[in-house]
């Protein structure tokens, strides 16, 4: 997949701009500040309908405007797709494909992106929810439906959990609260769906994982990636809550068995039965996939606490690669869009080199930075400034060596 052309309106810094991509590597360079950035957030939009900078939609849209406007043409070898995204400020967000309406979650079907950034050393060494959504992001391009799940799932919860705040409110204990049972029920209808899928995707990371790791850091040391779920009795830190009582082995047992649905639906109800005294205590939805955790390992340890700096940029540069990769085998839209946005400057030499054999690999590369010099030269076939908001025109090769 390629995106030949990138027009936006309205969407952040961007009042109006256009900008003309190709395949191979494409650069956007710019001091700081400047919405390189911006540009790399819109072309990912279409493919996880969200932000890797911020976790609601309105900080995208330029101050002063309701709504912003994405529109990308795309290229799957012979055949042209035209994209449009509107993003509202509040309210639904609207699509549109070849001119006619669509659901905002048919996008993922036409564009498939892998953006790395800083920001995602977080997944690694940040709370759960950066994991989760790391997850949930990459479901979503490899089964878009998975979009509808996630956000019927999201809605299932927030309903159930101000029914437990208003039984709390109103002193109800035990299994008073008959109702809780109907909400019970598609939680779990839910919730299972997106467990499977999250234990699957774990499963189907872990190969193409060790082979990223050992590429980025030059060395094995045999990186693992496994689900830590609440409803099978793990204590993932969330909240303060201290877990439904089983070791961290009975839970990380479950995620490597390839569980069948059944039995994930059996121990999700198990999990809420024994939780209901303590979430109508607390007003909250203790149990489910909202509470679970992807654990990471080098060498045996949580790479959370224990690894290096750079074996932690590591892990998460592997993450990324092995996305792009699963998703490379698996799509027919050709290579994911490979986004790498101002990650040279975070990286060693050595590293630096490394990801950029690997990137030029792919059908199309997207690369921001601040300082020309930070890109390796094997991705420089294609530059462009950005300055305030503003696409000011391609910069020569030899101009950036300079």
């Amino acid at each position: 997949m390629i995106v030949e052309h990138l027009s936006l309106v309205d969407f952040r810094n961007y009042a109006a701009a256009d900008v003309e991509l190709g395949p191979g590597p494409n650069v956007f360079v710019g001091r700081n500040g400047q919405g390189k950035t911006n540009l790399a957030e819109a072309i990912g939009f279409f493919a996880t309908l969200g932000s890797h900078r911020v976790s609601n939609d309105a900080p995208m849209v330029r101050d002063g405007a309701d709504a912003a406007i994405i529109r990308a043409r795309l290229a799957h070898g012979e055949r042209r797709v035209q994209l449009e995204a509107q993003v509202n400020r509040q309210g639904s967000n609207k699509a549109r494909v070849n001119g006619a309406p669509v659901k905002p979650a048919e996008l993922p079907r036409y564009a498939q992106v892998v953006l790395f950034a800083p920001e995602d050393l977080q997944i690694v060494r940040g709370d759960p929810s950066a994991r989760r959504r790391f997850a949930d992001q990459l479901l979503v391009q490899r089964t878009p439906r998975m979009a509808g799940v996630i956000a019927d799932y999201d809605r299932v919860l927030k309903q159930r959990t101000a029914l437990l705040k208003s039984a709390k409110a109103r002193g109800v204990r035990g299994d008073a609260l008959s109702t809780l049972d109907v909400w019970d029920e598609k939680l779990v209808s839910l919730g299972t769906q997106l467990i499977a899928a999250r234990l699957a995707l774990a499963t189907d990371l872990a190969t193409p994982l060790a082979a990223a790791y050992t590429a980025i850091a030059g060395a094995d040391h045999n990186p693992e990636i496994e689900w830590a779920l609440s409803v099978a009795g793990a204590d993932t830190g969330e909240d303060g809550d201290s877990g439904a009582g089983s070791t961290p082995g009975h839970a990380a047992e479950t995620a490597r068995t390839d569980a069948p649905t059944t039995r994930i639906a059996e121990l999700f109800r198990q999990a809420l039965a024994a939780k209901r005294t303590s979430e109508l205590e607390r007003g909250l939805t203790l149990v489910g996939p909202h509470r679970d955790d992807l654990l990471l390992r080098i060498r045996g340890l949580p790479v959370k606490g224990y690894a290096s700096h750079g074996e932690s940029w590591s892990v998460a540069l592997s993450l990324r690669l092995a996305s792009a990769q699963l998703l490379r085998a698996e799509s027919r839209l050709g290579d994911p869009v490979l986004i790498l946005d101002d990650v040279f400057a975070e990286l060693d030499t050595d590293r630096r080199a490394r990801l950029a054999h690997l990137a030029a690999d792919y059908e199309q590369v997207v690369v921001t930075a601040a300082v020309e010099g930070d890109v390796p030269g094997e991705l420089r076939a294609r530059m462009v400034r950005v300055e305030a908001g503003r696409i000011v025109g391609p910069v020569e090769p030899e101009a950036a060596d300079a």
